[in-house]
């Protein structure tokens, strides 16, 4: 990999690439992650000593650091990617028109959680100074390197506010989010919806009861080696259904519920003592975040049941404000949840590709303002959250 890098800035800073987080040492590493568990030392630990995120699948660790002297400023979760797979935000068309050219698009400088679509720090700074110099080094750093592109998914809108300002092109996507107003119970949050929303939500859950199925929340300790054995197996029937294979291993999911064991939730789909299907979440006291589900037998509406009414429920009862239901999902919007914009930042080598991209970008975001625009005229609540 090229070496150190010293970016344009009156304090002495320096850029250092590496491809292992320990180089930058745990220590360092937690004091400017915060409570984000995707953004924990243990999450990407477990991603990368697994082999999940790794150079062999195409994902090869380049982990962008500010250094102060010998103290951590800032730091960016930035790998070489050969290809886009496990991304959630589509350039695929973007690829296949640099192949057309003769160009390479890959490898590429993908700032993200692996396999994650949630929105999150990424500019991860110990104060503004360093995160501004870090922003507006990040495309001069770019252009030493040989990648195409560089690309930063889900950053908070402060972050995406700032890398505009460092110049990068923007893209707007959309997600569907549930946010907790104080519901006491679950019919509290009911009678905040629509009659025929309503009815609606209570007819689905009535057929999973119907059914003969209850459901356990499991979390932290309460999750043993055999929940975890099950849980997998459901997650790799559901990537069959699809005909696709799962990007994670067992033992990855083993790591994070040894690992970070409060941050775990497992909803199980019970048929008295049978366990049918089972849902994962991740939370913290700030949100929960709706990962991955499965189930061994077709139930009418447990999906519905194990994705959204067990988390909105777990939130309502911890008082976690938010619930982010993952990607895409319009059919989320009849179950209380709400469209929102997310964003991602994008630089590209080639000035005539990056001039395509920038017009596309613009019609592209105008429509997405509209869709957002419509989706809430359609609200499910009886008054306009």
């Amino acid at each position: 990999m090229p070496g150190d890098f010293e970016p344009q800035h009156d304090t002495v800073y320096e850029l250092r690439a590496v491809t292992s987080l320990a180089e930058i040492g745990a220590g360092n590493w937690r004091a400017l992650a915060g409570t984000d568990p995707f953004l924990s030392w243990e999450y990407l630990s477990a991603m990368h000593e697994t082999r999940c995120a790794s150079a062999e699948k195409g994902w090869t660790p380049h982990y962008l650091t500010l250094w102060d002297g010998d103290t951590l400023a800032a730091a960016l979760p930035l790998y070489f990617k050969y290809h886009s797979r496990g991304e959630y935000v589509f350039d695929w068309a973007w690829a296949d028109a640099y192949e057309r050219s003769g160009l390479d698009y890959y490898p590429k400088l993908l700032s993200a959680i692996p396999f994650t679509p949630a929105t999150g720090a990424r500019l991860l700074a110990r104060d503004e100074q360093a995160r501004f110099t870090f922003a507006h080094n990040l495309q001069r750093y770019a252009k030493t390197q040989p990648a195409s592109s560089m690309h930063i998914l889900f950053p908070h809108a402060d972050d995406a506010k700032l890398l505009s300002a460092a110049g990068f092109l923007m893209r707007t996507g959309v997600q569907f989010h549930w946010f907790n107003a104080g519901y006491g119970d679950f019919e509290d949050f009911l009678a905040g919806l629509t009659h025929d929303k309503r009815k609606k939500i209570r007819q689905e859950r009535r057929k999973v009861s119907e059914a003969g199925i209850e459901f356990r929340r499991l979390r932290g300790a309460e999750i043993g080696p055999q929940d975890w054995a099950f849980f997998y197996r459901c997650y790799c029937h559901t990537y069959r259904a699809h005909m696709s294979s799962p990007y994670l291993s067992l033992e990855f999911f083993q790591r994070l519920g040894a690992a970070m064991p409060e941050h775990m939730l497992l909803s199980l789909a019970m048929r008295g003592s049978e366990k049918i299907g089972v849902s994962l979440c991740v939370y913290n006291g700030q949100a929960l975040w709706g990962r991955y589900w499965g189930a061994l037998e077709f139930v009418s509406c447990l999906h519905f049941e194990a994705c959204y009414y067990q988390p909105i429920e777990f939130c309502i009862a911890n008082k976690i404000p938010l619930f982010e239901g993952g990607a895409q999902g319009e059919h989320k919007l009849a179950r209380g949840f709400l469209p929102v914009a997310t964003h991602s930042a994008h630089w590209l080598r080639q000035p005539e590709f990056a001039d395509a991209v920038e017009r596309f970008l613009e019609s592209e975001t105008s429509g997405i303002t509209s869709y957002i625009d419509e989706l809430n005229e359609h609200v499910p609540y009886r008054q306009q959250p």
